[in-house]
């Protein structure tokens, strides 16, 4: 993980509160959040909350933007919005992003969450940031 990176997320507290990761595997951003027993959102299932979930993607998000902007400027949320696909277990958590089209002050943003199999995502996002 880039230092860069690794300082914005300490300076991120519900980063550091989902003990947000990242590593680069074969060019992408890989974003990884641990499970934690305090994720979960209902004990029955056992799944994680929704407000985790979605608070991952935009994070997420933003960091990709700020990993690829030549100066540390925090993007603005205009408007994300998630599609919850299916629970999240109790294991360990990814998510990948697409820069869809980014502009000199607007950058259009895809995020996909999953857990042991890309090809079942439990929720994708899509979101625009003010640069």
């Amino acid at each position: 993980m880039s230092t860069r990176i690794s300082g914005i997320i300490s300076h991120i507290p519900y980063a550091r509160f989902i003990d947000l990761g990242v590593r680069k595997v074969d060019g992408e951003l890989l974003f990884i959040m641990p499970f934690q027993e305090k994720l979960v959102g209902n004990k029955r299932i056992p799944a994680l909350h929704g407000g985790v979930v979605g608070a991952f993607l935009e994070i997420s998000a933003l960091l990709s933007l700020m990993h690829r902007a030549p100066e540390e400027r925090v993007p603005k949320t205009i408007n994300f919005s998630i599609d919850y696909l299916r629970s999240a277990g109790p294991e360990e958590s990814f998510a990948a992003t697409e820069v869809v089209k980014q502009g000199r002050r607007v950058a259009n943003v895809r995020v996909v969450g999953w857990q042991k199999d890309r090809s079942k995502p439990f929720a994708s996002a899509r979101g625009n940031f003010l640069l």
